[in-house]
């Protein structure tokens, strides 16, 4: 069996450059050569050429014994996911305790992108950057394709493929908590996507509460459905995903707008089913005024206007 036992005064991991040190990670999570390159923007010829140092440097035989090497010294933590921090000889690093209980992240498309790490707000780069996170924070329930991002980001101006994971790969870097390493965009053979349960995303939000909404109003609460409803609302921030380029970006904020409009809709219906015709006139007149050609939203409009005897 391969080891990474040495004999004093053998290099470490310390001894690495960085680049070295994420190949020797990416290894040791269990990556393919392919994977390592994609993951890191490299060609597979310089991961080859990099693995190649790590184990003349550590003195190791091969490969497999460069993953036990990887455990061993700690860069890679199992059953706590992998670890970034390499303690220097002499030094104790603390171990990772996993993902902090619920979302530590959060990503706003209701307005122009924000991105908040553990409560902290986090720059993601430039505008194509935000872009992709955008991108893969509304497909939550499935990965994304390099093809899909480079579509939907670019366009017609679909640049070489290989941006897509550099964007990733700057994106998993920023968005990385010291406490939890472990990356918050996943990749499998499909593609991109945010891991389940570390993410919130304030579009599914809105869609959590319209169902609950839903359920309330089935049950007889209206006063409930209400509030649900004026809770969805209050998440919109503005033009959704303002700035950002790409046909993706410029669907979404279509289909968003428009689930604003119908959220108004609705809760100004139930407004007036709760006797509160005021609110509803109030709410409706200005919906109006931004949607002159919404016909729906005209007729519920006159309907609350002859139920203020107007």
């Amino acid at each position: 069996m391969p080891t990474t036992t040495a004999p004093q005064g053998r290099p470490n991991v310390t001894d690495l450059t960085a680049q070295e040190r994420e190949v020797l990670y990416a290894l040791g999570c269990g990556l393919e050569d392919a994977e390592i390159a994609d993951t890191l923007a490299l060609s597979e010829h310089v991961v080859a050429g990099q693995l190649g140092r790590i184990l003349v440097k550590l003195g190791l035989r091969n490969r497999a014994a460069a993953i036990v090497h990887a455990f061993d010294s700690g860069l890679v933590v199992p059953g706590l996911g992998p670890r970034r921090q390499v303690a220097a000889p002499g030094t104790t690093v603390r171990q990772g305790t996993g993902p902090a209980a619920g979302p530590w992240l959060r990503v706003s498309v209701l307005g122009p992108l924000r991105v908040s790490l553990a409560r902290q707000p986090v720059d993601v780069g430039p505008v194509r950057q935000q872009a992709v996170l955008a991108a893969l924070a509304l497909s939550p329930d499935r990965s994304v394709s390099r093809q899909e991002l480079l579509d939907g980001v670019w366009g017609m101006e679909s640049p070489d493929g290989n941006v897509v994971p550099v964007y990733v790969y700057r994106l998993r870097k920023n968005l990385r908590l010291a406490e939890c390493p472990d990356p918050v965009i996943r990749r499998d053979r499909y593609g991109y996507g945010l891991v389940r349960g570390a993410v919130e995303v304030d579009a599914a939000c809105v869609e959590k509460l319209v169902t609950a909404a839903g359920a309330a109003g089935r049950a007889g609460d209206l006063t409930e459905a209400l509030r649900l409803c004026s809770q969805a609302l209050e998440l919109f921030r503005g033009e959704p995903l303002a700035g950002l380029p790409g046909p993706l970006a410029e669907l979404e904020r279509l289909r968003l707008a428009e689930r604003r409009v119908a959220l108004t809709q609705r809760k100004a219906d139930l407004q007036l089913r709760l006797g509160r015709v005021a609110e509803a006139i109030a709410q409706l007149s200005a919906l109006a005024l931004e949607e002159p050609l919404n016909e729906p939203v005209a007729a519920l409009l006159m309907r609350a206007l002859q139920r203020g005897g107007r």
